[in-house]
Formats: structure tokens, C-alpha cells, sequence
């Protein structure tokens, strides 16, 4: 395994930028299976705040279609249901299909949960505000918050992937930036608890979350809302990664 050296320091503004020592890990994308062909997808129910704007397909299982609250002017994609339920006129009834994603999807966190030989662990003890992070594989036994911007560098097929043991806090207006290319398609974010998005924030990347993912007023994510419970929406724009 190859070690990357990168500097350390902090900028006039205050903000650290992160240089530890990191492994260069080749690390490969999370296969989806059938759950990458949606962007949001539940086991029990999506509720909104309208307006939203999503791209892409969404589905909810094995709840009944009843409980995703977006409308059809809100998604540009396939609404997917079990059952006759979902919000009309655009629901499509798939409930065979729903539940390969729905496997697929627990296949995916459970996978990326037990990844072995993290290169980074408890870092900044949780606290990973303004920090520039580097592709890897990050492990934490606690909480994350971010409550200053965050920049994951790295090239278009780097892959990051975060193991966080109870919960994940984007605070309000707080934004995560790529450079270097990377891309928010091979960007993972595996969280034992919940995951809220505070008002107005920004995240990129797949969040596989064990519980509820909670997108607060005006938050907005480039990337895809995996969730084993239940999606909150207000007013927010979900797009998927291409």
C-alpha cells in the first residue's frame, strides 16, 4: 500500500487544511446494483416541504406508495411504488423491482460499513470543518460535524468512502466542494445513525444511511439519498450524479 505525503497548514482565514499522512488506497466505487437507478430511495416514505425540485428516479419499500409526499411537478424521473398508492398521475407500480433495489441498497451500506483498514481514523474527533480531504478510506467511532466548508481533491476516478459509526451534521449554510476533478458519483458517505443537511448547506456524494436523512430549508445535495428508514424534503434540490 502506497503512502501519500501531503502539507499541512492552516490559511489565513483560519481554516485547516487537512495533511496528514494518508493511505493511497485503491479503493473501487460501491456497486448499487439496481438501487443506482434511483436517486432517493426509502423503506418507509419520503415527506416534503414543497416546493422540491428532484432529478431522477425515486422509489420507496416496502411502505405503501401513500407515503412519498413529493408530486409529480416535483420530479423529473420515474416515481416508483408498490402499489396504486403513489402519487398520481405518475407513479409507476414496480414492487418486484423495488425489492432488488431495496436489497441492493442494504448491500451497499452493509458492504461499505465493513471495509477493513481504514487509512485515516477519528479524525479531527469528529470535527471535520475546513478541512481539504484526499481520497480514502475514513472510519470514525463517533459523530461527524462539519460546521466550516469541507474540499475533497482528488481525480475523476478517486474514490472517497466514510465509515461514521452514529451520525452526520452538515451545518446551516455550510457547502462541501470538489476539486481536482473528483466526482461525486464515487463519493460515499456510510452513517450508522441519521444524516441532517442544514438550511441552505450543500453536499456532494451517495449517502447510505442506517436511519433518517433529513434535508433542511433550501439544502441541496449533488448525489444520491439511500436511506433505511425515511427521506425529509423542504424545499430542497436533490440532483443525481452523472
Amino acid at each position: 500500500m502506497k503512502l501519500r505525503n501531503v502539507l499541512t497548514g492552516i490559511s489565513t482565514a483560519g481554516l485547516v487544511l487537512l495533511t496528514a499522512t494518508a493511505y493511497a488506497q485503491n479503493l473501487a466505487p460501491l456497486n448499487l446494483g439496481a438501487a443506482g437507478e434511483y436517486v432517493i430511495l426509502t423503506q418507509t416514505g419520503i415527506t416534503n416541504v414543497p416546493k422540491s425540485a428532484v432529478t431522477g428516479n425515486i422509489g420507496t419499500s416496502p411502505i405503501t406508495g401513500a407515503a412519498d409526499l413529493l408530486t409529480c411537478t416535483e420530479v423529473t424521473g420515474n416515481v416508483v411504488s408498490v402499489d396504486a398508492a403513489g402519487p398520481g398521475p405518475c407513479s409507476v407500480m414496480n414492487p418486484g423491482g423495488l425489492t432488488v433495489a431495496i436489497l441492493d441498497m442494504q448491500t451497499a451500506y452493509t458492504i461499505a460499513a465493513g471495509l477493513p483498514n481504514p487509512g485515516t481514523t477519528e479524525l479531527g474527533a469528529g470535527n471535520i470543518g475546513g478541512l481539504t480531504l484526499v481520497p480514502g478510506l475514513y472510519k470514525w467511532g463517533t459523530s461527524v460535524l462539519i460546521p466550516a466548508d469541507v474540499t475533497l481533491s482528488g481525480g475523476p476516478n478517486d474514490v472517497f468512502i466514510f465509515q461514521i459509526a452514529q451520525n452526520l451534521t452538515l451545518a446551516n449554510g455550510i457547502a462541501v466542494h470538489l476539486t481536482g476533478g473528483a466526482q461525486a458519483k464515487n463519493i460515499f458517505w456510510q452513517v450508522s445513525g441519521q444524516v441532517v443537511l442544514g438550511t441552505t448547506s450543500h453536499m456532494e456524494g451517495i449517502i447510505l444511511s442506517k436511519s433518517l436523512i433529513a434535508m433542511q430549508t433550501g439544502a441541496s445535495i449533488n448525489g444520491r439519498l439511500y436511506a433505511q428508514t425515511a427521506v425529509t424534503l423542504q424545499m430542497n434540490a436533490v440532483t443525481q450524479p452523472q
